[in-house]
């Protein structure tokens, strides 16, 4: 199950470094805008990195599911990457993923919080036990975001990719 040039340089290039840098920026954004009225961020409690860490592990999986999928989808339909020679269902750990792509999304959101987050808390609780200053904070939720991005991405991909070519749906067919 080999992967063409082109095939190579989209899941690295354009899904793992640009998925990085934007979720980076993105994250980085989003932190600033929901924390900026405080000068700590807890670890615990109601508006804390804990619940921030959580949702931002099963968030950015999701909606990058339900983005990079489309989005790969139409780079096959208009031709620009080739269809791979092999599809999802033969691959052995891509055919454990579900077709749907909500569900799709749902079950690497539930990975990433698995793998992720008890690590990140506990790293957190030990190394910022009393909470981060605003700075430290958006660094870390951006950094955190641009590697969960790096490595999530280009799977979600390639997940779509080989999915195959998918037929567009009929103008006013329900979706």
């Amino acid at each position: 199950m080999t992967l063409s040039e082109a095939h190579r340089r989209y899941l690295i290039v354009e899904q793992s470094i640009g998925a990085a840098v934007f979720n980076f920026v993105l994250n980085g954004a989003i932190a600033w805008l929901t924390f900026r009225s405080l000068e700590t961020i807890p670890v615990w409690g109601q508006q804390s990195i804990a619940g921030d860490t959580i949702g931002t592990a099963f968030l950015l999986p999701f909606i990058t599911c339900l983005i990079v999928t489309r989005l790969a989808h139409a780079e096959l339909r208009k031709g620009r990457l080739p269809a791979l020679e092999w599809r999802r269902a033969s691959h052995p750990w891509l055919a454990r993923l579900p077709h749907s792509t909500w569900a799709r999304g749902a079950i690497l959101g539930l990975v990433c919080v698995v793998i992720s987050v008890p690590v990140s808390l506990w790293a957190l609780s030990v190394l910022a036990a009393d909470g981060m200053g605003f700075w430290a904070f958006i660094a870390f939720k951006a950094t955190f975001a641009a590697v969960l991005a790096a490595i999530f991405t280009p799977v979600i991909a390639l997940a779509a990719l080989a999915d195959g070519v998918p037929q567009r749906a009929p103008v006013g067919a329900a979706r």
